[in-house]
């Protein structure tokens, strides 16, 4: 037999509320929000084109804009700059060895880490 879940009245409650307050302000604002028709474009306006021509600051589109050359070559560079930083963090220095992976879930390590504290001297495997 099955039984019906119970309220928990303790720590729950007060941020359960505040969510469900939220919820229902937030609803109220979208609800009663009056948004302008949209004016669209003209039926032989070149869209694409025109994105094309505002990226690269030329006065060819059939669509009004502004230019994104300089937000555009800020991109690149800021992407360029990353995948070189990415590059070189993951470049193995010379001489440097790989890390090998703990399989045994630390013992090891543990057991070295304790006899190093003893003054015992450590066995190479």
């Amino acid at each position: 037999m099955t039984t019906k879940p119970e309220l928990k009245l303790g720590s729950h409650l007060v941020p359960g509320l505040a969510a469900v307050a939220l919820f229902a302000v937030m609803a109220a604002v979208f609800l009663t929000a009056s948004f302008p028709e949209p004016q669209g474009f003209a039926d032989d306006a070149n869209i694409v084109a025109s994105i094309g021509y505002a990226m690269f600051d030329l006065d060819f589109g059939s669509v009004a804009s502004e230019s994104f050359l300089a937000a555009f070559l800020i991109m690149a560079v800021l992407l360029d700059v990353a995948l070189d930083g990415a590059v070189l963090l993951a470049r193995r220095e010379p001489g440097e060895s790989t890390v090998k992976l703990v399989s045994d879930g630390g013992k090891r390590l543990r057991e070295t880490l304790s006899k190093t504290e003893r003054g015992q001297p450590e066995d190479d495997d």
